[in-house]
């Protein structure tokens, strides 16, 4: 189970500045712009993680031994859900596995039931996850800004660069991050790095490592370590929520602070034995993993939440996601 967390406080809140509606449509058409000029060198895709390494089958069982407190939203009941995993790369080009990157490990939790975040009846539970436990930016103004200019040429990232100065040491963050030691899918740890809902709590959620065992070759082809683990035996990953507390220690707008707060694991993620499967690939590859995928008791939270909103919806719109 982990830490002990005590009963979270409710007390977390949200705050909307003025103008922020407009910034973000704003960053939805910049996104959609860097997405349309990918597409003309690589062909349709996402405007980030475009580069899927690989789809698996998963369930996630919750946990049955749960506190009061956490049991919320799909962690209500103990339950098995049928679960779609999508891996992918941030790099919108075929670079070689070993580049540099922000890898992504998302989940598509199906036969949810109850309200939907954006309305309706929910489908689907996403969790958007990568290999940072915490954001870049506080906001997702400069984050929109470096990925916008990160994504184009070198020409056009000097200029950028020397049109908005102020963002050469948030840059240099960003590529700090890149060069990041990376193992694996299968030896990394996972996070939202930004909050959500958990019923009247706030959490961010972290995805366990299957394994400790890393496979120094792994990085030549990320594809082939994780199916060669998964033709030798099922992975399992521990699924675990960190608890609002207080604004200083675990704040729910600055997405760039590390909570300072324990984790409590409340499912556990299950991939089976399986091999590449090209047609369940292409079918991954057309879904959307969006963290407004979500019911109501799992909401995103936080301006970075409420920008990616605006920027996933444009760019499902660009490539007729379904």
């Amino acid at each position: 189970m982990g830490d002990v967390v005590a009963e979270p406080s409710t007390e977390w809140r949200e705050v909307t500045l003025p103008g922020e509606a407009e910034r973000h449509q704003r960053q939805g058409v910049a996104f959609a712009e860097m997405q349309g000029h990918k597409d003309e060198r690589f062909g349709t895709g996402r405007a980030l993680h475009r580069q899927q390494i690989a789809a698996l089958r998963a369930t996630l069982e919750v946990a049955a031994d749960l506190p009061a407190h956490a049991k919320q939203g799909i962690f209500a009941i103990p339950s098995k859900y049928d679960v779609w995993i999508r891996l992918s790369n941030g790099g919108f080009n075929r670079a070689p596995d070993s580049t540099p990157d922000i890898r992504g490990f998302s989940l598509k939790v199906l036969g949810v039931s109850g309200p939907a975040a954006l309305g309706g009846e929910a489908v689907s539970q996403d969790f958007a996850m990568i290999n940072h436990e915490r954001f870049s930016s506080a906001t997702s103004e400069d984050f929109t800004t470096i990925v916008t200019t990160g994504g184009s040429t070198p020409g056009k990232i000097l200029l950028g660069l020397l049109k908005n100065p102020r963002l050469i040491p948030k840059l240099k963050h960003v590529q700090a991050a890149l060069k990041e030691p990376f193992s694996g899918f299968a030896t990394h740890d996972f996070f939202t790095a930004a909050p959500i809902a958990f019923g009247p709590y706030a959490v961010r959620v972290k995805l366990a490592a299957a394994s400790t065992e890393v496979n120094p070759a792994a990085s030549d082809d990320w594809a082939a370590d994780i199916y060669q683990r998964l033709d030798q035996g099922p992975l399992s990953c521990d699924l675990q929520v960190q608890f609002f507390t207080d604004e200083q220690h675990t704040p729910i707008e600055d997405a760039s602070v590390n909570w300072d707060a324990p984790y409590l694991t409340v499912g556990r993620l299950m991939i089976p034995r399986q091999h590449a499967d090209a047609g369940f690939g292409e079918e991954v590859e057309a879904a959307t993993f969006d963290p407004w995928n979500a019911l109501v008791d799992h909401r995103p939270l936080g301006e970075v939440m409420r920008a990616r909103k605006v920027a996933y919806f444009a760019s499902q719109q660009h490539r007729s996601a379904k």
